[in-house]
């Protein structure tokens, strides 16, 4: 019997890829772990490889098409097997065998759409989910589909992600919930007035009444729409993580002054020095890190996670410091696994490679995954200070300001010196404000006096 080739899963937030090119021609002899097609997520392009050893026959599927995760591309058997036979065999066996879940729907085999139709079929099959999460999602009635996992490499549906998805949903009683699904009304658009914030079929009833116009539609000054972009990609996935961010964390941000001098003179000796037999100079980013994830082991509170399922905070090993990117698509965050077992010299190494594969598009699975802290720099953009939005499930994250000389007090005498300021968010149902404090005080005082890490 043909074997499936499937697209794999990319990733916890990958849900679908566009087919880039087949490398293969269809029909051929490929053998197991052959590279037989690349596709690409919003973050990079991907070889997908052959899962065993015999002659390919692709799905309907063309290059330019996107499809979800774990969709049925092609068969792998023998020379005269075919994709169609795949799809026939796949009608007679859920006709023979009663799926207790759903029904493959039935459909004549002759159009692309039937095929089509039962390969997204055979994909839905494919959800990951431990026992415990299908049960709690059966009895709420949420679909598994629509919840990001992060069990098992961020493949596999735990409970504490339906528990998480259920929390960050509006709460709302049965009818209106009946009311907004018949008139196709999000309920995250809809406040509730009832108790705890509960969304009431009046609320419903209320946002039905709205009118659809505002002041600007009476009188004539509606603005004219230039363009339309689609929210979808790296754009889409930001937009999520940041609202679900905002409404999940009870974020608090603490701001210092520091002054930089030492650093800046330490920067450019290192310049000098290394940068030559390195490879790279060493930058802010590299030296700020550094002492980041020499703070974090000192203030282990600070690279920890909340665990909601099982209502515990879980305290981390290692630091995984997620490094905050600018790119063509959007926004990547890079990690730099193991941080605080890393000198300046592999880190700032390691740094820079994920950055190259971030920006051409080819970053790994695991290049954008495991942080525990990040760190976002704008100093370049002449940004003094600003509040950016911790990376769940993260508990803080450091922005980071221009440095730049200014007249400051400095052993009793008002001197030039290279300042800068840290902006220190952190998620306070974790970790209270004096303790956060304190680790950023201690960063603070490291970058002031470098000589510390030798301390």
């Amino acid at each position: 019997m043909a074997e499936e080739l499937f697209i794999p899963k990319l990733g916890q937030t990958v849900e679908e890829v566009t087919l880039i090119h087949w490398l293969v021609q269809d029909g051929v002899k490929v053998k197991s772990g052959q590279e037989v097609l690349e596709v690409e997520t919003d973050k990079a392009i991907f070889p997908v490889e052959s899962f065993s050893s015999g002659y390919i026959h692709f799905g309907p599927y063309k290059e330019g098409d996107v499809l979800p995760v774990m969709t049925v591309a092609a068969v792998i058997g023998t020379q005269n097997e075919s994709f169609e036979d795949y799809i026939k065999g796949k009608v007679e066996q859920q006709g023979a065998v009663q799926q207790p879940d759903h029904e493959l729907p039935s459909v004549s085999l002759g159009p692309l759409e039937s095929i089509q139709t039962i390969a997204a079929a055979s994909a839905a099959d494919r959800v990951f989910a431990s026992p415990r999460a299908r049960k709690a999602a059966a009895e709420k009635n949420v679909d598994l589909d629509k919840i990001t996992p992060t069990g098992w490499r961020g493949q596999r549906v735990a409970l504490r992600d339906v528990i998480a998805y259920l929390e960050k949903s509006p709460k709302a009683t049965p009818l209106a919930s009946r009311m907004a699904a018949a008139a196709g009304i999000d309920l995250d658009s809809v406040t509730g007035s009832g108790p705890s914030g509960k969304i009431t079929k009046e609320d419903v009833q209320q946002q039905l009444q709205q009118p659809k116009t505002g002041m600007l539609a009476q009188t004539g000054q509606i603005p004219e729409v230039t363009d339309r972009v689609p929210l979808k990609g790296v754009r889409a996935i930001i937009a999520e993580r940041m609202s679900a961010s905002l409404q999940t964390a009870a974020q608090v941000t603490l701001t210092t002054e520091v002054d930089m001098t030492e650093i800046v003179r330490i920067r450019k000796r290192l310049d000098s020095a290394v940068s030559e037999e390195w490879g790279f100079t060493p930058g802010y980013n590299d030296l700020l890190a550094i002492i980041v994830a020499r703070s974090l082991e000192t203030f282990p509170y600070m690279n920890a996670r909340l665990n909601l399922a099982e209502g515990v905070i879980e305290h981390l090993s290692t630091v995984n410091m997620g490094m905050a990117v600018d790119t063509e698509r959007g926004l990547l965050v890079p990690v730099i696994h193991s941080a605080n077992r890393m000198g300046l010299r592999q880190f700032g190494s390691t740094f820079r490679e994920l950055v190259g594969r971030a920006r051409s598009g080819r970053s790994l699975p695991d290049d954008l995954a495991g942080g525990t802290f990040t760190i976002t720099n704008l100093g370049m953009h002449e940004i003094d200070a600003f509040t950016p939005i911790i990376n769940l499930p993260e508990t803080a994250i450091l922005g980071v300001g221009r440095i730049q000389e200014k007249p400051a007090v400095h052993k009793g005498k008002i001197k030039p010196r290279q300042m800068c300021t840290l902006s220190l968010v952190f998620d306070h149902r974790l970790v209270d404000g004096a303790p956060a404090a304190r680790f950023l005080q201690q960063i603070k005082k490291v970058l002031e006096n470098p000589y510390l890490l030798l301390a």
